[in-house]
Protein backbone atom coordinates (compact mmCIF):
# COMPACT_ATOMS: atom_id res chain seq x y z
CA UNK A 1 0.00 0.00 0.00
CA UNK A 2 1.44 3.38 -0.77
CA UNK A 3 1.19 6.48 0.82
CA UNK A 4 -0.52 9.22 -0.63
CA UNK A 5 0.34 13.03 -0.29
CA UNK A 6 -2.27 15.50 1.10
CA UNK A 7 -1.75 19.03 -0.75
CA UNK A 8 -0.89 21.33 1.92
CA UNK A 9 -3.33 23.64 3.19
CA UNK A 10 -3.36 27.82 2.75
CA UNK A 11 -3.11 28.94 5.93
CA UNK A 12 -1.90 32.67 4.88
CA UNK A 13 -5.02 33.04 2.18
CA UNK A 14 -7.47 32.16 5.58
CA UNK A 15 -5.61 34.21 7.49
CA UNK A 16 -6.11 36.83 4.68
CA UNK A 17 -9.81 36.13 4.02
CA UNK A 18 -11.20 36.69 7.58
CA UNK A 19 -8.57 39.61 8.10
CA UNK A 20 -9.51 41.44 5.29
CA UNK A 21 -13.25 40.57 5.37
CA UNK A 22 -13.00 38.32 1.84
CA UNK A 23 -15.63 35.95 1.55
CA UNK A 24 -14.77 34.75 -1.69
CA UNK A 25 -11.50 33.95 -0.23
CA UNK A 26 -12.49 31.97 2.27
CA UNK A 27 -15.02 30.27 0.36
CA UNK A 28 -12.73 28.93 -2.04
CA UNK A 29 -10.77 27.01 0.76
CA UNK A 30 -14.04 24.91 1.24
CA UNK A 31 -14.96 21.64 -0.41
CA UNK A 32 -17.75 21.80 -2.67
CA UNK A 33 -19.91 18.94 -0.10
CA UNK A 34 -18.48 21.07 2.98
CA UNK A 35 -19.98 21.28 6.37
CA UNK A 36 -19.81 23.60 9.24
CA UNK A 37 -21.46 23.10 12.89
CA UNK A 38 -21.95 26.08 14.93
CA UNK A 39 -22.32 25.76 18.38
CA UNK A 40 -22.75 29.02 20.69
CA UNK A 41 -25.30 30.32 23.47
CA UNK A 42 -28.41 29.89 20.81
CA UNK A 43 -27.20 26.87 18.63
CA UNK A 44 -26.34 24.70 21.93
CA UNK A 45 -24.70 21.37 20.63
CA UNK A 46 -27.98 19.18 21.02
CA UNK A 47 -29.44 21.43 18.26
CA UNK A 48 -26.47 23.58 15.93
CA UNK A 49 -26.67 25.25 13.54
CA UNK A 50 -25.68 23.09 10.13
CA UNK A 51 -24.35 25.30 6.87
CA UNK A 52 -24.30 22.41 3.83
CA UNK A 53 -22.15 23.40 0.81
CA UNK A 54 -19.91 25.97 -0.67
CA UNK A 55 -23.84 27.88 -1.58
CA UNK A 56 -24.66 27.87 2.21
CA UNK A 57 -21.16 28.45 3.33
CA UNK A 58 -20.71 31.58 0.96
CA UNK A 59 -24.42 33.39 2.09
CA UNK A 60 -23.36 32.54 5.99
CA UNK A 61 -19.28 34.10 5.22
CA UNK A 62 -20.99 36.90 2.99
CA UNK A 63 -23.53 37.60 6.22
CA UNK A 64 -20.58 37.78 8.52
CA UNK A 65 -18.00 39.58 6.82
CA UNK A 66 -20.61 42.04 5.82
CA UNK A 67 -21.09 43.29 9.31
CA UNK A 68 -19.39 46.23 10.82
CA UNK A 69 -16.73 44.19 12.68
CA UNK A 70 -12.88 43.54 12.94
CA UNK A 71 -11.32 39.96 13.04
CA UNK A 72 -7.98 38.88 13.83
CA UNK A 73 -6.94 35.64 13.26
CA UNK A 74 -4.63 34.87 16.77
CA UNK A 75 -3.61 31.51 16.69
CA UNK A 76 -4.07 28.91 13.48
CA UNK A 77 -1.88 25.23 14.24
CA UNK A 78 -2.05 22.71 10.84
CA UNK A 79 -1.45 18.95 11.87
CA UNK A 80 -1.96 16.35 8.98
CA UNK A 81 -5.35 17.09 7.54
CA UNK A 82 -6.36 18.79 10.64
CA UNK A 83 -6.48 22.95 11.50
CA UNK A 84 -7.09 24.66 14.54
CA UNK A 85 -7.67 28.63 14.49
CA UNK A 86 -8.77 31.05 16.69
CA UNK A 87 -10.82 34.15 15.41
CA UNK A 88 -11.14 37.39 17.64
CA UNK A 89 -13.91 39.95 16.65
CA UNK A 90 -14.79 43.27 17.75
CA UNK A 91 -18.15 45.21 16.97
CA UNK A 92 -17.66 49.37 17.26
CA UNK A 93 -20.02 49.42 19.99
CA UNK A 94 -16.98 47.26 21.89
CA UNK A 95 -18.86 43.76 21.82
CA UNK A 96 -16.84 41.01 21.15
CA UNK A 97 -16.93 37.82 19.79
CA UNK A 98 -14.04 34.70 19.97
CA UNK A 99 -14.60 31.53 17.25
CA UNK A 100 -12.69 28.43 17.60
CA UNK A 101 -12.83 26.14 15.11
CA UNK A 102 -11.66 22.58 14.36
CA UNK A 103 -11.26 21.83 10.58
CA UNK A 104 -11.01 18.77 8.86
CA UNK A 105 -9.32 18.84 5.59
CA UNK A 106 -9.75 16.61 2.44
CA UNK A 107 -7.32 17.25 -0.66
CA UNK A 108 -5.82 20.64 0.90
CA UNK A 109 -9.62 21.79 1.51
CA UNK A 110 -11.90 22.26 4.63
CA UNK A 111 -14.21 19.19 4.53
CA UNK A 112 -15.95 19.66 8.10
CA UNK A 113 -15.60 23.12 10.33
CA UNK A 114 -16.65 22.51 14.25
CA UNK A 115 -16.58 26.19 15.33
CA UNK A 116 -17.69 26.83 19.02
CA UNK A 117 -18.53 31.11 19.59
CA UNK A 118 -18.85 32.57 22.22
CA UNK A 119 -20.20 36.46 22.59
CA UNK A 120 -19.93 38.95 25.21
CA UNK A 121 -23.01 39.04 26.96
CA UNK A 122 -25.75 41.96 26.37
CA UNK A 123 -25.77 44.08 29.29
CA UNK A 124 -29.08 44.86 30.82
CA UNK A 125 -30.34 48.34 32.53
CA UNK A 126 -32.26 48.17 35.09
Amino acid sequence: MGTATTPGFDTEALRRGIEEGDPQTLVSLYTDDARIRVVDRHTQPSHPKVVYGRDEIAAMLEDVYSRDMTHTVEECVVQGDRVAFCEACAYPDGVRVLAESMLSLRDGKIAEQTMIQAWDEEETTG
